[in-house]
């Protein structure tokens, strides 16, 4: 190609009118064909390079006893040794995968992933356990010559930590769907040769490690302790004990077991630790020793330790295993304890087989989280329903009796009483709805330094002569989408809580940085995903929240305050808010020093439109009167005798429907003219979405304002294919009601 441009250059210069021009073109073919000549000396300097590497490879393997192959970047195979040719016993300008499904299912994912590896470092390789056992697989990449791959059979192995050879146990490694890919010679003769799944080895299933079961051997059936360890990527490692009841004291008894994989305790009747093995020392930690007690090691039992002892020697088990936290100061540790009984010589003793289940324990206390969420979820979502009808009637009557009473009248007072702490009650079901993240946000583009400059005279007010509030912003801030409003309620909740934190007094820090997440930030069960965020983190030095407290700080009604000085829906709120917003919030602290709240907030990629914030309410105005026939659709009759009031004193012609059935069958009147649906979202019978679509078929042009006690989101998916249709949420004022109806006329 640049070979063509430069004589394509050259034939211009010749037919150029101008000396000068001539001379540049000539000029820019000269240059184009030298970089042209370069290039093409380079490709056959590394074409050389990589055939001389591919020799020097095939050389290398030609008398390699390991079955090596040589293979393009897209698998096919351009070279292999004798050693792959016995092996495989295939021919050449095949495909690797090809050569290998034979071997073992699915060699693609396999080699796929060898293969990214050895591209960023160069080499890798893994061990497969196939049909006809283990295989060691090894890749090396050679640049623009391909790959080298080494497939190597070798012998068959238990994983480590094995016991001697004369103290060898059965063990079997099961894949994820029970399936047995593995067994160790100890086994086979156990069962009498190799079998492919558990369900052919064990009598009953699932296995519950630390517990007897019978297994069918060679000779019948017979009982074995069961022992479990992962093993990693979902497979795991099956021991099989001999029953403790077969234990005998002396070097062959007990003592055998120190060296096995499996965490075990041998404990005196009253709960003294008599005998341990190295790996319970491992698991359980520098509190373990041959004069500690079973509850100073492990708690969460919900009776006494020696209660359940009694209860195991005496048979009376309730359950066959326990769940129990380890008292280690270093990490938390959860453990899942089966107590066995055994006698040594008329004395009688118990063997604790223990099985690490703090993943486990993970696991469940996230998914019991997600039903407590969703419990609240359900409960606010119903109880916002019903409480913001009765608020709308309260509020909305309030607000008419307002419009006939001025401020010199003896009872405007009482009546402003009464707005106000109904506009209260609206906010307290809305921090339940902002814990189960069901409150309606209406997010904006904001700067974190403009929103806190706005906010600080509020905070300063907050925290009192007696506490320093500073401010420290990253100079570089990008901006984020989130609802201002609620940002604000955020950060005024975490300002009160640190306040509160110092009574003596001290200083209060509101840092805001911009940082790159390039691997994802691990902590508090939860994963904040790579990317851009823009931190704020409030900073106090006050009494800080003590461990056990720690982690339920964001509970709804959890509070360390005392009786009458907190609703425990501060923190919950502003946790329901964050995560609404699509962010994430932490917190550390460390008691007598101080407690810091982090706040994530992803970057706002995208220019997004802003939208303004909710207008506050405020004190209904004597409005203009407007022409405009509305139709009004509300089942709950306070609301409905509020809104329908409210309109025709701004002068509108109101037609009433208590359902959507109702309304359907007044417009069966076409001499009617109807300029604006106002419907509730959702009633008894066809809901307002159902009944607006069916009522626009015939009126395509009415506009239309869905209210509703539920959160937005809700309707969200519905209301975008209602074209001219707008949300207004309940509880809501006089003046928001006409205005929303007034701004959709026009």
């Amino acid at each position: 190609m640049f070979v063509v441009l430069s004589v394509l250059l050259a034939v211009l210069a010749v037919i150029a009118p101008h000396r000068i021009a001539t001379l540049c073109l000539l000029t820019a073919a000269t240059t184009i064909l030298a970089f042209a000549c370069l290039r093409a000396y380079r490709d056959a300097r590394r074409m050389k390079k990589d055939v001389g590497k591919v020799n020097i490879v095939a050389d290398f393997i030609a008398n390699d006893t390991v079955a090596s192959l040589v293979t393009t970047r897209d698998g096919t195979v351009t070279l292999q040794n004798a050693a792959a040719t016995r092996m495989f016993k295939n021919d050449d300008n095949v495909t690797l995968a090809n050569v290998l499904s034979g071997t073992f299912a699915s060699p693609q994912a396999i080699l796929y992933r060898l293969q990214s590896r050895a591209t960023v470092t160069g080499t890798a390789h893994e061990d497969i356990v196939t049909k006809t056992g283990h295989m060691r697989i090894g890749v090396h990449d050679i640049g623009q010559g391909g790959l080298v791959w080494r497939i190597d059979q070798i012998p068959d192995r238990t994983p480590p930590r094995q016991p001697q050879e004369g103290q060898q146990l059965p063990m079997v490694m099961v894949g994820r769907t029970d399936a047995i890919l593995f067994m160790n010679d100890a086994a086979r003769r156990l069962v009498g040769g190799r079998v492919k799944s558990l369900d052919r080895m064990f009598t009953r299933l699932p296995l519950l490690p630390g517990t007897q079961a019978e297994i069918t051997t060679a000779d019948g059936p017979q009982k074995a302790l069961v022992a479990e360890i992962q093993a990693g990527a979902g497979r795991r490692a099956i021991y099989l004990l001999p029953p403790p009841d077969v234990l005998q004291t002396g070097e062959q008894g007990w003592q055998a077991f120190h060296d096995l994989p499996v965490p075990m305790i041998k404990v005196a009747p009253d709960g003294a630790v008599q005998s341990f093995n190295k790996m319970a020392k491992t698991l359980v930690g520098v509190n373990l020793s041959e004069t500690a007690h079973l509850s100073d090691l492990m708690e969460g039992l919900g009776r006494s330790i020696t209660d359940w002892l009694n209860d195991t020697l005496a048979g009376r088990k309730v359950q066959k295993s326990e769940f129990l936290r380890l008292r280690r100061e270093d990490k938390e540790v959860f453990v899942q304890v089966v107590l066995n009984p055994i006698n040594e010589d008329g004395n009688p003793a118990l063997i604790a087989v223990m099985h690490d289940a703090t993943e486990l324990k993970s696991l469940e206390a996230k998914f019991v989280q997600s039903q407590k969420m969703q419990a609240i979820g359900q409960l606010a979502g119903g109880v916002a329903h019903d409480f913001n009808n009765l608020l709308t009637a309260i509020s909305g009557h309030c607000d008419l009796l307002l419009l006939r009473h001025d401020q010199g009248d003896s009872d405007y007072g009482d009546l402003v009483q009464i707005s106000q702490n109904a506009n209260r009650a609206a906010a307290l079901v809305g921090q339940l709805l902002a814990f189960s993240r069901k409150q309606t946000l209406r997010p904006e583009t904001l700067d974190m330094r403009d929103t806190l400059a706005d906010l600080t005279h509020l905070l300063n007010r907050l925290v009192g002569e007696k506490v320093t509030l500073t401010l420290s912003h990253d100079p570089v801030l990008q901006p984020i989408r989130a609802d201002k409003r609620q940002l604000e309620q955020v950060l005024m909740n975490l300002v009160v809580n640190a306040r509160d934190a110092m009574p003596e007094g001290g200083e209060i820090r509101i840092v805001t940085e911009s940082i790159t997440l390039k691997d994802p930030l691990l902590r508090d069960q939860v994963s904040v995903p790579p990317g851009q965020y823009v931190t704020v983190k409030v900073i106090d030095e006050g009494s800080g929240i003590a461990p056990d407290k720690r982690d339920k700080v964001f509970q709804p009604f959890f509070t360390t305050k005392r009786t009458g000085e907190g609703t425990g829906l501060g923190l919950s709120t502003a946790y329901g808010i964050v995560k609404q917003s699509g962010g994430f919030i932490f917190v550390d602290s460390i008691v007598g020093k101080g407690t810091t709240f982090a706040l994530y907030f992803p970057v706002l990629d995208l220019p997004a439109t802003v939208q303004p914030a909710a207008a506050a309410k405020s004190l209904p105005q004597r409005a203009q009167t407007e022409d405009g026939v509305i139709l009004l659709v509300e089942d709950e009759a306070p609301v409905r005798a509020f809104a329908s009031r409210a309109l025709r004193l701004r002068g509108y012609t109101v037609l009433e429907a208590d359902c959507a059935e109702a309304a359907l069958k007044t417009l069966e009147d076409a001499s009617l003219s109807i300029d604006v649906f106002v419907t509730d979202v959702v009633m008894p019978g066809m809901d307002g979405p159902s009944w607006v679509r069916e009522a626009l078929k015939v009126r395509p042009d009415v506009r239309v304002v869905f209210v509703s006690g539920y959160a937005e989101d809700s309707l969200a998916e519905a209301q975008t294919k209602i074209p001219n249709s707008v949300f207004l949420p309940k509880p809501f004022s006089l003046s928001e009601l006409t205005d929303t109806v007034g701004q959709q006329l026009h």
